[in-house]
């Protein structure tokens, strides 16, 4: 008897008849002869909902207050979807983070997966129930609730998988695979039959919402075969795994669009070993996570630094510059509020010269101006205006995807 742990997503538990729709699939699969866990985020807007009510009663809520109240709305759509399937005849039973139990630290917001007991699970499943888990939360060494990040029950199934060894973590959302670009962006994007976890990982890290960046990780470590799927279909899904030789042979799988980006540069600092040091490690203690990285030429022995970090750390980041820059006697702290990062993914980039010549010539014949690069084996990323984002990412599509380096019949749908 195979073991699937399933993940549905906000959109899939949304309402009452989404979550009686997820409890009949959920049933269909039990009666296929499936050990089956099922790990829940909260309905569409729910933690949204509850942020906002924090919001409104203080400026700077406290971090432990807001994960214990931002972590009801999962143990609320676990409890919901395991009473309906009782209703159904289904053995269900539902569980949050500490019944298990999920441990992690205790850095709250963003809390990392410490271990995973699974011996409560195992003894249900033994028993035939369906095992119902609230996602995205956890518990610290002191017994403090604790939750993983935004978009982490992704997170939460790959962990319990893993741990349990499942034969597959199914991942439903409201898209039906993994796509070459936004559909919704780019019309002419395909979906993936396949994609490496690699692939996925920088997807994932450079603004594709299918799946958490972590989750994908913790697949690849694991060897978690990961499959994403809608909700709202029976169409067939993509599957993320391990990396083969064919995969090479495809130049670009994805080109992606992340538009919730923020730079911020630090003018006129002294060019001494350490600088990096002094500034990037009180954001680092922060717990912000900076992406791309520039560092001027030194003129006169002073230099400019800019980096970029997401819209909703940019507040904290540049309280935290210009206490930095006073402190180092900098010229000043500037910034730019949004801007796009548009990045082209492929393993094949690995055995490919002339990729980001090509990125660069595309970019340049529609007048986009790059502000920014980085690289990596396998993806070249560049800031650009964000009012140029769209146009970015759909020109590089047709050249990478739609064009001579299209991707093989055989890896899409």
């Amino acid at each position: 008897m195979s073991l699937i742990v399933q993940k549905y997503g906000g959109t899939s538990v949304g309402s009452v008849d989404r979550i009686k729709a997820v409890a009949e699939r959920v049933a269909r699969g039990r009666q296929a002869g499936r050990k089956m866990v099922v790990v829940v985020s909260a309905m569409a807007g729910e933690t949204n909902r509850l942020f906002k009510l924090a919001s409104e009663l203080s400026d700077t809520p406290d971090l432990r207050e807001t994960d214990a109240l931002v972590s009801t709305g999962e143990q609320v759509s676990a409890a919901l979807l395991s009473i309906r399937l009782q209703s159904l005849g289904v053995p269900a039973i539902s569980f949050v983070a500490d019944q298990l139990k999920i441990a992690t630290d205790s850095n709250h917001g963003r809390a990392r997966i410490k271990s995973v007991e699974c011996d409560r699970v195992v003894k249900e499943l033994e028993r035939g129930r369906i095992v119902v888990v609230a996602g995205y939360q956890g518990v610290d060494a002191n017994g403090n609730i604790t939750t993983l990040g935004r978009g982490a029950s992704d997170l939460t199934a790959v962990a319990l998988a893993a741990a349990l060894k499942a034969d597959a973590c199914e991942i439903y959302t409201d898209v039906d695979g993994v796509y070459t670009a936004d559909p919704n962006l780019c019309p002419r994007a395909r979906k993936l039959r396949r994609v490496s976890y690699d692939e996925m990982l920088e997807m994932a890290a450079l603004g594709a919402k299918v799946l958490q960046g972590r989750s994908v990780e913790l697949a690849r470590r694991y060897n978690v075969p990961l499959v994403v799927l809608s909700s709202f279909s029976d169409s067939e899904g993509t599957w993320v795994g391990k990396e083969d030789r064919s995969m090479e042979d495809v130049l670009v799988s994805g080109v992606t669009l992340d538009q919730n980006q923020s730079k911020i540069t630090i003018a006129g600092v002294e060019d001494s070993p350490g600088l990096a040091a002094k500034i990037f490690g009180p954001i680092a203690a922060a717990g912000i996570v900076i992406d791309m990285i520039i560092q001027n030429a030194s003129a006169d022995g002073h230099t400019d630094m800019t980096f970029t970090v997401a819209r909703d750390d940019l507040k904290r980041a540049l309280e935290l510059m210009r206490s930095i820059a006073a402190d180092i006697g900098a010229a000043g702290v500037r910034h730019e509020a949004q801007v796009a990062k548009v990045s082209i993914v492929g393993v094949g980039m690995r055995t490919h010269a002339g990729v980001a010549a090509k990125m660069f010539n595309v970019l340049a014949a529609e007048r986009i101006n790059i502000e920014m690069i980085a690289t990596s084996e396998i993806k070249v990323s560049v800031v650009v205006n964000s009012k140029y984002g769209e146009l970015a990412m759909r020109s590089l599509h047709d050249a990478f995807v739609n064009g001579g380096a299209a991707v093989s019949s055989a890896e899409t749908v």
